[in-house]
């Protein structure tokens, strides 16, 4: 009975000192990387990122950590656009290569 009631208290006082707020972390955080909030949907990337959209996403929590599913959707959208960056960068700079080659010398005939 004694340990029960021990084991109890020290559950209490543990549950008690994680909802203290912590001194060295500001209440309200402007900086984007406070603690996501569980009930909070996610903010995906849309079809067509831009650099500016990576600050905006926020994933919903799973059991261990950020949903799987999210993560790897945000992930393919990114490595879909840069596989049509780097193709595009690649005939961009095949173009810039064929206009600055130089002419073939033609021979005069006779």
């Amino acid at each position: 009975m004694v340990v029960a009631v021990l084991v109890a208290g020290a559950v209490a006082l543990y549950v008690l000192g994680l909802r203290r707020p912590r001194a060295d972390v500001p209440a309200v955080m402007t900086d984007g990387m406070a603690d996501p909030v569980a009930n909070l949907p996610p903010v995906l990337l849309p079809a067509d990122p831009q650099a500016a959209d990576i600050d905006t996403v926020r994933f919903s929590l799973g059991l261990r950590g950020y949903r799987m599913d999210q993560v790897d959707e945000v992930l393919d959208i990114l490595r879909d656009r840069l596989a049509r960056q780097e193709a595009e960068i690649e005939s961009l700079t095949a173009a810039v290569a064929q206009s600055t080659r130089p002419a073939p010398i033609q021979e005069p005939q006779e």
